[in-house]
């Protein structure tokens, strides 16, 4: 039985002449678990979002949706509030009210349903979701995963027959991010709703989907399962496959080298096995030289503490960090752990109450008239939308270029130049409010750029990017950085993290408990960990990135494996 049906359905925004879906026609079966994915930009939220009517984006529509086999402008008031159900990716603006219990409730209250009813559907959602410990906390006290397993619940407490998730795990710590996707999962295969979920993490999802539909510019290009939609991308050599999962993008870097192939591996328990059926271990480890760092501290804090409220308990506690200049560090943790707060104590933003801060080896308090941020040091925070302030991508770009002091002349060339280099010359006519979530990082990426910093602090940059964008932005931070920029970064990107950085640091209970480099650092992790690392460990030492597992797997192919 079909649940939705889309026909023909194409879609533009207001005062855009190409249109953002074109002609998609589309079937969904009732209890499927559908995976929709595609580069950042090429309308897989727009698609999404015209799904719910209520989110719907405005602009010039054609054809037709119907949710069962009633048309999507037909739906009654309470079959399209209830039965649709949709998570965003930032949680903070889904939650209504200020108490957990209240938020539970809040939907069945708008739809008048009696008392009695509303107690027994939000006490059995609390208990399957294990929320009866912090029923009556705030809601602003919850952390990033208790804030999306909060949503999710009170939507699904209106008990609706379809969900749609639009990238949930983008701002979920790895940890988070393997619960909520399980949970997902397990309502899914236990209650039977039907799942549409956009993601460009695809390294747990792709697998458990029944189906991958993968678009581009507006169109759907992939409709099939799993396997099948890797076999397809990775034969037209989409820029997909780098956001496939670590098994899959491992078996392309080497079947062509195998006589033995007996098909892509998905998971990582089939690319352990995959390795052990084709691999050995004669040469266990790969020589990894550590980074030469400058002997020069740009950034140093020295027993830092700070706290929020004064009888609040500390969030950073004898904090202690320095970064060498001209080097990335990473900083991982849990959600609410405090990253975010240390970096906006070295931006200046927050002030400690006991500890020192140095930048260029001169203390904080020492920077006037806001000295420290020209041609110093640029902080991009986790959202986006809070560094526009023009109507345009271009006049927010030419806005910056003002203010920092360039000449008139210079700044087309200017605000071209960084448009080029982060891939955003085709969005500087549109409004930063009109983008997605990863094309809104890459612009503000781009404007925070043009202050040419030396110094730039990065709150979760590849938050809401396809993976081709990752490795963009990625090799832009490398290139900064052989300039001699250095670069600090909150991230809950694993793969990302281990890619880039010189050295990669554990942020937990108010400090930071370790600081390694990414082959050090990753490769004891049981859970902060890449999957490449996961899936070679029981026979590779220190591989921590696709690319390393696949050089190790060169050295070492078994002897029916190798050419004559």
């Amino acid at each position: 039985m079909e649940i939705l049906q889309i026909k023909n359905l194409s879609f533009r925004y207001p005062e855009m002449q190409e249109y953002a879906l074109k002609d998609i026609t589309l079937n969904i079966k009732s209890g499927e678990f559908v995976l929709l994915c595609g580069e950042t930009g090429c309308g897989k939220t727009t698609l999404l979002r015209m799904l719910k009517r209520e989110l719907s984006p405005y602009g010039i529509k054609e054809g037709n949706i119907l949710f069962g086999d009633v048309e999507q402008d037909e739906l009654d008031s309470v079959s399209a509030t209830s039965d649709i159900g949709f998570i965003f990716q930032n949680p903070e603006g889904q939650i209504i009210t200020d108490k957990v219990w209240h938020e539970l409730a809040f939907g069945l209250e708008s739809l008048g349903l009696p008392s009695q009813v509303i107690r027994r559907r939000v006490g059995e959602m609390s208990s399957y979701f294990g929320i009866s410990d912090w029923f009556h906390e705030k809601t602003s006290s919850l952390s990033g995963g208790q804030k999306q397993i909060l949503s999710l619940a009170s939507i699904l407490v209106m008990q609706p027959k379809l969900l749609l998730l639009d990238e949930p795990t983008g701002q979920l710590d790895p940890i988070a991010a393997s619960d909520f996707i399980t949970t997902v999962q397990k309502l899914n295969k236990e209650t039977g709703i039907t799942v549409i979920m956009v993601e460009h993490r695809l390294e747990e999802i792709f697998p458990i989907a029944d189906r991958v539909i993968v678009m581009d510019k507006g169109s759907i290009t992939v409709d099939s399962s799993p396997r099948e939609a890797a076999k397809i991308l990775s034969s037209r050599n989409h820029p997909m496959i780098y956001g496939l999962p670590s098994a899959v993008r491992i078996y392309n870097m080497l079947s062509e080298s195998l006589t033995n192939n007996m098909g892509c591996p998905l998971t990582v328990r089939e690319g352990r096995n995959f390795l052990s059926d084709n691999f050995t271990n004669e040469i266990n480890a790969i020589k990894i030289e550590k980074p030469l760092l400058n002997s020069q501290k740009i950034i140093e804090m020295t027993d830092v503490c700070f706290r929020y409220e004064r009888q609040s308990p500390d969030i950073l506690k004898s904090f202690e960090l320095s970064v060498c200049k001209g080097e990335i560090l990473s900083i991982l943790g849990a959600n609410g752990s405090g990253k975010t707060t240390a970096l906006n104590v070295i931006a200046g933003l927050l002030k400690p109450y006991r500890g020192t801060v140095k930048i260029n080896n001169t203390k904080l308090k020492e920077y006037r008239n806001n000295s420290l941020y020209k041609n110093n040091l640029a902080l991009l925070p986790q959202n986006p939308q809070t560094v526009f302030v023009k109507d345009t991508v271009c006049e927010d770009l030419e806005e910056i270029c003002l203010a920092s002091g360039l000449k008139k002349d210079d700044i087309k060339e200017a605000v071209d130049a960084v448009a080029e280099k982060t891939g955003i010359a085709h969005l500087l006519s549109k409004h930063p409010y009109d983008l997605s979530g990863g094309e809104q990082q890459k612009a503000a990426l781009a404007k925070m750029l043009l202050l040419n910093p030396k110094i730039i602090l990065l709150d979760e940059p590849t938050k809401g990017i396809d993976a081709r964008s990752k490795k963009s932005i990625g090799d832009t931070l490398t290139a900064l950085k052989k300039d001699g920029i250095t670069i600090v970064m909150v991230t809950h990107d694993i793969e990302f993290a281990a890619n880039i950085s010189d050295r990669c640091a554990l942020f937990f209970d108010g400090e930071i408990t370790s600081c390694d480099t990414p082959s050090v650092f990753f490769a004891d992790n049981s859970f902060y960990t890449t999957a490449a690392n996961r899936i070679s460990r029981h026979i590779y030492k220190n591989a921590v990135t696709c690319e390393d597992v696949v050089s190790l797997c060169h050295k070492n192919k078994k002897q029916d494996n190798r050419h004559d």
